[in-house]
């Protein structure tokens, strides 16, 4: 049996942050309620920040820096949080109707590869 303390510092790290924080957040959710947010799905308020005390204040943070469109991955980097956990609090807000998203296009609605060729042609013969 180990002696009182050493088993609690066997998971603890210094340099791994705040554990609990992101998890109350979210309620403890994995994944968004609502939406679906890649890497790259651009992300835009759609209003002013809400008053004080409505939101996290990680939430109101995205809606803040989201006045400009910002992709869901630099707002993981400019919160420092997981984007997991990030997703989960856009999903809250687009439930809310503080943002709108914009999806990346599927390979579907891509130009094609001969619509691309012929367009290279012509840049070529400018």
């Amino acid at each position: 049996m180990q002696p009182t303390g050493v088993a609690d510092e066997a998971w603890y790290d210094d340099d791994a942050g705040p554990v609990v924080r992101p998890y109350t957040m979210t309620g403890g959710r994995a994944a968004p309620d609502r939406g679906r947010f890649d890497l790259i799905t651009l992300v835009v308020a759609r209003g002013p920040v809400p008053a004080a005390g409505r939101l996290f204040p990680e939430q109101s943070a995205i809606v803040e820096m989201c006045h400009r469109p910002l992709s869901v991955a630099e707002l993981g980097a400019e919160l420092d949080l997981p984007v997991g956990t990030v997703r989960v609090l856009l999903g809250d807000l687009l439930a809310a109707g503080l943002i709108e998203t914009h999806e990346p296009p599927t390979l579907a609605e891509l130009p094609s590869e001969e619509l691309l060729r012929e367009l290279l042609a012509g840049l070529r013969a400018l």
